[in-house]
């Protein structure tokens, strides 16, 4: 049977999070652009991309707050020098009906609400898999979501907003969505202009500078101005 997360909605009631596809960008805030050649994977580079860099997660990523990102028992199949699976706080959007071609215009009628999502990347299969980044960002737990769904009625301005990241209490990542090199409307717009948008659908908008790796124990949360706090503990199966 599919999973389903009920998230709370800031308003009351919940909100079942069963999305028919999850689109997320990279790539876009500057300084994570420039913390590329620390983060070493195909595809990033230092120079600003000319368009929106999107690649898919599996919905069967998403978990909910205080459940456990896993780390996957598959990288025992490799030799991998080090390993690196990291945290990415970012800020989602939940489309609220279908569209296609949306205008930037009229992109904010299509948004239901937002959330706090963490991206969780495992950094040598992104970088060493042909097909590119899907199988690094896709595995199970990979997409933390929460704690609560926020409408966009009651985020004016979603494009200034403070990310925070705290990794077992220490802040890692400090950013705001005023950085975004797209902004949210045209995310929405180009999105929808290369596959139509469900209902439900996910979108998450990209990472601030601070990425880092995570293991087995961390606390890892992700915080975002007028959402809340995402928490959620990190477990490596191979620890016992």
């Amino acid at each position: 049977m599919k999973k389903v997360l009920n998230l709370p909605c800031a308003g009351g009631g919940t909100y079942a999070v069963q999305p028919e596809k999850v689109i997320a960008l990279g790539l876009n805030y500057r300084e994570h652009i420039q913390e590329s050649l620390s983060v070493k994977v195909r595809g990033f580079g230092t120079d600003e991309p000319p368009e929106p860099v999107l690649f898919p997660k599996l919905p069967s990523s998403i978990i909910g707050p205080h459940e456990a990102i896993r780390l996957p028992l598959i990288l025992d199949d490799y030799s991998f020098e080090e390993e690196r699976t990291d945290y990415e706080g970012e800020l989602a959007i939940i489309i609220g009906r279908d569209g296609f071609d949306i205008s930037p215009a009229r992109a904010g009628e299509y948004i239901f609400g937002f959330t706090c999502a963490n991206d969780v990347s495992q950094r040598n299969l992104q970088n060493g898999d042909r097909s590119g980044w899907f199988r690094g960002k896709s595995f199970d737990t990979f997409l933390p979501l929460g704690p609560r769904i926020v409408s966009s009625r009651d985020i004016p301005n979603p494009q200034d907003l403070e990310i925070v990241t705290r990794c077992n209490g220490r802040v890692v990542q400090r950013g705001s969505t005023a950085q975004m090199i797209t902004p949210i409307a045209e995310i929405i717009s180009f999105v929808s202009r290369n596959f139509t948008l469900r209902e439900g659908d996910i979108i998450l908008t990209g990472t601030p500078a601070g990425v880092g790796p995570l293991i087995h124990n961390d606390v890892i949360e992700v915080e975002i101005e007028g959402i809340g706090l995402l928490k959620n503990p990190v477990l490596d199966p191979r620890h016992n």
